[in-house]
């Protein structure tokens, strides 16, 4: 996976901090392959590697379905995981910080895993999910136990235009005394998004307050849409 890390390692990572702190988000442009994508998606029927599989209308999550992974995760999901988390403490630190929370992320993520196994969140979280025509997700935020990371990745495994239409990724972010406002982004095939997990720092008047965010995915009008998520915590169960 050295090809791999090479382009997480060759990202505008000071650019990519002052979009999230900005905005709550930013995109990567092209940083799995064609052939990355090809393996994820022919993995999705190899029910050895997931130790779960979510129907998300049985649980009124939306309408498709998703699967977790079990440990060993494959190399190239490890390999985003503890490359692109070292780039992100910082910055989470920083949101820490701004708004006068009590709370500090290590910095390589085998200490925010060790962090996690101290309060019995041992289950992985990294998943891939499927829609199909008429395929959706409702706004959600993936906390999973005490211990969670505020800012998580996603990738698009299919190409939007080509092999689906609709399903779009969805922000929604939480307004002081006002309604919530929508940002709709359209990452292309391969390109890895960088979100907030819950909340994001903003700057007001009187210093920083918190904005609540959460995040779906719209309805998929044709075709079929898979992707990646990555949440860098783990999970109770």
């Amino acid at each position: 996976m050295k090809s791999l890390q090479h382009r997480i390692n060759s990202a505008g990572w000071p650019e990519i901090a002052d979009h999230l702190n900005e905005k709550g988000f930013a995109v990567m442009p092209g940083i799995l392959s064609n052939e990355d994508c090809a393996n994820l998606i022919q993995q999705y029927s190899q029910p050895e590697i997931y130790r779960k599989t979510i129907s998300m209308e049985r649980y009124r999550f939306g309408k498709g379905e998703y699967k977790y992974f079990k440990y060993p995760l494959p190399e190239i999901i490890q390999t985003i995981r503890q490359s692109v988390y070292p780039y992100l403490a910082p910055v989470a630190n920083g949101w820490m910080k701004m708004l006068n929370i009590d709370k500090t992320f290590p910095a390589s993520f085998d200490e925010l895993q060790a962090l996690c196994r101290q309060h019995k969140q041992v289950y992985p979280t990294a998943l891939i999910l499927r829609y199909d025509p008429g395929g959706f997700n409702t706004l959600h935020q993936d906390l999973y136990g005490e211990i969670f990371f505020p800012m998580q990745v996603v990738m698009i495994l299919d190409e939007p235009g080509k092999d689906y239409t609709g399903g779009e990724f969805v922000l929604t972010e939480q307004i002081p005394r006002a309604q919530s406002k929508a940002i709709v982004l359209n990452p292309q095939k391969g390109d890895l998004l960088i979100f907030t997990t819950q909340f994001r720092p903003a700057k007001g008047s009187k210093g920083y307050y918190r904005v609540n965010m959460k995040h779906g995915v719209s309805e998929v009008r044709s075709g079929r849409r898979h992707s990646l998520g990555i949440i860098f915590h783990d999970a109770l169960s």
